[in-house]
């Protein structure tokens, strides 16, 4: 999804490299598979649709899982501390998205991704209890906590709103209590992101939480 949905010209792709399975390589670079999130984005407003004010994001999900005979199918991360991914980024300023089964549906749990090493593979680990409850990019108060026993979906979005290209692969993304993997848990320091208050502030990162 992007602000093309609506008029825009961003454009976005969301793309599934399979595992290289050649024999001539001996320490291949992509032995599971990946999904490559990658295209460019634009802020340039359509010319046509004067009641679109504000273009440049771009983003993914997951689908929401088949219901079972017991009802909607949802994932369970409670007995977890962090969210793990596995990805490859160019640095840019995504945002791991989360939806549950929130009184208002609308409503998306985010934290900042933040990339130690761009252009290469890496291991991030996200507190749960870090993700910020949002709704349209404004940081909602007062916050309710994740309900970590109904979660929907998961996804990266970028809204920096910094025309260029963005490319970020992703390898997995997995639910964990092992903090000891090869790179440290999010600290990104004091850094100004895209999400606002409701009053229209910027919210700044410190340590991996708003403040």
């Amino acid at each position: 999804m992007s602000d093309a949905d609506m008029g825009g010209f961003t454009k976005a792709n969301l793309d599934w490299n399979p595992p290289d399975v050649s024999s001539s390589s001996k320490s291949p670079n992509n032995t599971r598979g990946y999904a490559r999130f990658h295209g460019n984005i634009s802020i340039d407003l359509p010319a046509n649709k004067p009641q679109i004010q504000r273009t440049g994001y771009a983003a993914w999900r997951t689908r929401d899982r088949p219901p079972t005979i017991f009802g909607k199918s949802l994932w369970d991360i409670d007995p977890y501390t962090y969210l793990a991914m596995r990805i490859k980024s160019d640095g840019r300023k995504y945002f791991v998205n989360l939806q549950t089964e929130s009184i208002v549906p609308s409503d998306i749990h985010q934290h900042r991704v933040y990339a130690r090493k761009p252009g290469e593979w890496e291991t991030i680990l996200i507190k749960w209890n870090d993700f910020v409850r949002t709704n349209h990019g404004t940081v909602m108060e007062p916050q309710t906590e994740l309900m970590r026993q109904k979660v929907r979906t998961i996804g990266i979005g970028l809204i920096d709103r910094v025309p260029g290209k963005f490319d970020i692969s992703i390898e997995s993304i997995w639910a964990t209590n092992n903090a000891t993997m090869d790179s440290s848990m999010e600290d990104g320091g004091l850094e100004e992101g895209q999400l606002k208050s409701k009053h229209g502030a910027n919210i700044r990162w410190n340590g991996g939480k708003p403040s």
